[in-house]
């Protein structure tokens, strides 16, 4: 697969950052393995010792590990969807932002199932799933769901690699390693590019698209639905599938957004990822705004009107300073608002602030997620009497902060090395001349 000049210079953009990393690259590395040696060590301390060392208790048994579970889902769901709505729509704007999608689709579904590791505690008795599985189980078909959608998400992954890996084996003048060379050599699969050779890739490629989209909002939405059945208050509502589904879209374009933002700084990427790619995705965060109040609204006036007096309660704990109302202030004020004015009004849009009210709308959904689950466990049908405080509220230790930063880390850590084996910007959909795909460039950038 011999790319003409034309071709060969944009391969020629990508390939210093896929060469010998410098110095500034092995800092970042060493401390992202910092904050992961971190959580090892906070890990072992909570196998030593038990959950004790964590803010969970017979009552609150869930904390940000949970959390953490739905958030990392919802952005693998959110990655998968919009990656092959592109891909089936042929949205040609949309194509250098392909492979970020897809990683953070395959990154988010692999560190997601961890927190559930960390979560229940008896990690020698996961073979159990396996074994007294029940069907008529939710946590049975959630299992199933995900491990077929990472499944999936890999296949995928690869499928849309193996052109470029072609390109990069057959490019001589690359400064990279011996078994960096025979590792394309093997990924290509001896692609050539040959019509027959295009044409099922092609075929292979809308196939697991297709897959895919229903596969992510059936896995998201039984993920919902393990909540949705259950009859605490906050939880039991059938606006809960729909509801986390929509959330993760948001959240996932919110943080391919600033994804964009850095590789877009750090690689100058101007040419690739343009200003009109911020305002095409920040007008989509508008629309998703809009859906997302719609929601939370709904979610929130039914619980209000609800005459039984546990919802009540919660609910109050929502308004009330002293417990939660910062935070639910705070996190509907940030996802369902602030990129109305922000987005929405032309004299505060730009670049720096979609990027920086996308980072805060991926800070409101995390809490979003913790309002969800803490005060609903915090608040029982039955008055809890004769306890300590400490044991019906709950705070997050340093043990589950640890591990929570050990899994950004991880994410940005595999990030950063599958841009050193293959282009973060598909080279080989950006110069395939049979698509006809234009690059948008704006000069003013």
């Amino acid at each position: 697969m011999k790319p003409d000049n034309k071709n060969k210079n944009l391969i020629n953009e990508f390939t210093p950052f896929l060469e010998r990393p410098d110095k500034v690259w092995f800092l970042k590395i060493s401390v992202l393995f910092l904050f992961i040696a971190i959580g090892f060590y906070a890990f072992y301390v909570q196998v030593k010792k038990g959950h004790i060392v964590t803010g969970m208790r017979d009552h609150v048994v869930w904390g940000i590990y949970i959390i953490n579970f739905i958030f990392f889902l919802g952005l693998s769901y959110a990655g998968a969807l919009i990656s092959c709505i592109f891909h089936l729509a042929r949205i040609q704007w949309g194509k250098p932002l392909m492979r970020m999608l897809e990683m953070t689709a395959t990154i988010s579904l692999v560190i997601a199932p961890v927190y559930i590791l960390l979560c229940i505690g008896r990690v020698d008795r996961l073979h159990h799933l396996l074994i007294y599985a029940r069907i008529q189980s939710p946590i049975t078909w959630d299992v199933i769901a995900i491990v077929t959608d990472l499944f999936f998400c890999f296949v995928f992954l690869y499928f849309t690699h193996i052109r470029d890996f072609a390109r990069l084996r057959d490019l001589p003048e690359i400064k990279v390693s011996r078994w960096r060379k025979r590792l394309y050599r093997f990924l290509a699969l001896g692609y050539r590019n040959t019509p027959e050779q295009a044409k099922y890739l092609n075929q292979a490629l809308d196939i697991m698209a297709a897959i895919i989209i229903p596969t992510s909002i059936i896995a998201y939405s039984l993920l919902a639905w393990l909540f949705g059945m259950n009859l605490r208050p906050g939880w039991h509502s059938s606006i809960f599938a729909p509801y986390f589904v929509l959330t993760a879209v948001y959240s996932g374009i919110a943080l391919l957004i600033v994804i964009m933002w850095i590789y877009r700084k750090v690689y100058n990427l101007e040419k690739y990822i343009t200003i009109e790619h911020f305002y095409y995705l920040g007008f989509v965060l508008i629309i998703l705004d809009l859906f997302y109040g719609y929601f939370t609204f709904s979610e929130y006036i039914t619980e209000w009107y609800n005459s039984q007096k546990t919802p009540t309660l919660l609910l109050y704990k929502f308004f009330n300073f002293s417990e939660y109302g910062g935070l639910f202030i705070f996190s509907n004020f940030i996802a369902a608002f602030l990129p109305l004015i922000i987005i929405g009004i032309p004299w505060f849009r730009s670049v720096k602030s979609i990027t920086i009210t996308s980072a805060l709308v991926i800070v409101a959904l995390w809490i979003k997620r913790y309002l969800i689950i803490v005060p609903t466990l915090e608040t029982p049908y039955i008055p809890i009497q004769d306890n300590r405080a400490e044991w019906v509220h709950y705070s997050a230790t340093w043990v589950e902060w640890a591990l929570t930063l050990a899994g950004i880390a991880t994410f940005i850590l595999f990030f950063i090395f599958s841009s050193k084996i293959a282009p973060i910007i598909p080279v080989s959909a950006m110069e395939d001349k049979t698509k006809k795909i234009k690059i948008f460039y704006h000069k003013k950038n």
